[in-house]
């Protein structure tokens, strides 16, 4: 591009290396996240026996808790402002995410409000930590 540096153009050029430890460890984990979720929704393990679908449970599982030690090893290999600014986001979208969730929860139990599963938490998590981390860029408490 005409009058722009070229590491502005290249994509991944000046990011730092945990970051992009990161990027690959998220898709890594995610893919196999939606490579078993969308078997599950065709039916793959449909005709498994009640051990074999808690082991499909258990697995589906698993991507999630790597997705979790993926971002604190992100925020471990990273520089001492960049772990700080990390800690305050991942904490600010994980304390909206149960208190989210425990309000609906105790909507359930008191209102009657319809059941939202379990597995919703981590999704909100997600959608909690990309609304508000673009906004977290100090690391002043």
């Amino acid at each position: 591009m005409l009058g722009m540096p070229h590491n502005l153009t290249t994509v991944g050029v000046g990011m730092p290396k945990a970051q992009g430890r990161y990027i690959f460890r998220t898709l890594l984990f995610m893919s196999v996240y939606v490579a078993l979720n969308v078997a599950a929704i065709l039916g793959a393990f449909d005709r498994l026996d009640p051990l074999g679908m808690w082991l499909v449970a258990a697995s589906v599982a698993v991507p999630v808790a790597l997705q979790i030690w993926a971002a604190l090893a992100q925020i471990k290999e990273s520089d001492e402002f960049i772990r700080m600014m990390l800690m305050k986001q991942f904490l600010i979208a994980a304390g909206a995410a149960i208190s989210l969730s425990s309000a609906w929860g105790f909507a359930e139990s008191y209102a009657h409000a319809p059941h939202a599963p379990g597995w919703l938490v981590y999704l909100l998590y997600n959608a909690c930590y990309g609304l508000t981390a673009p906004f977290i860029r100090s690391t002043r408490l």
